[in-house]
């Protein structure tokens, strides 16, 4: 027997399951993907709308097409709510103004190397005409993909 046909026999039994139990499986599935394929908590929070689905279709019989609306309305409440309560991914914004350290000498147009956050980074000067020799403070004034823009402290003063 072809593999595709014992998979959809297996499909077709698991959906003629108990609405209830049906939500309950495609629930406990959706969290368990996020134990293992991070997806900042967008699977856990649609596993948590198909456990909420499970519970209503138990207490209020209807048609599957409903509770699949209801699902869908569900998890995309929760995920822009889940996504909204999560902190700013985005780092530039807390660059800006932040001190670093130069390790190596920064020569006028080219790249050196700084500390910051005790990370070593790319960096290169947002003034062209200026040297930073090492070990001397920066001010961290943007980024460009992974080079920061730095700034000698003493011309900001």
């Amino acid at each position: 027997m072809p593999s595709y046909l014992s998979f959809a026999s297996i499909a077709i039994g698991f959906l003629s399951l108990n609405p209830s139990l049906f939500w309950l499986f495609v629930g406990i599935g959706l969290c368990a993907i996020e134990a293992f394929v991070p997806t900042a908590f967008t699977a856990f929070t649609m596993g948590i709308s198909a456990l909420a689905i499970a519970v209503i279709a138990m207490l209020i019989p209807t048609q599957i097409g409903v509770q699949v609306v209801l699902w869908l309305a569900i998890s995309a409440g929760l995920v822009y709510l889940s996504h909204r309560l999560m902190p700013n991914r985005d780092r530039q914004s807390r660059l800006n103004g932040t001190e670093a350290a130069a390790l190596t000498e920064i020569l006028p147009g080219q790249m050196g190397r700084v500390m910051y956050e005790g990370t070593s980074w790319r960096a290169k000067s947002a003034d062209e005409s200026t040297t930073i020799q090492p070990h001397q403070p920066l001010y961290v004034v943007g980024r460009e993909g992974t080079t920061l823009i730095v700034i000698p402290q003493n011309l900001l003063n």
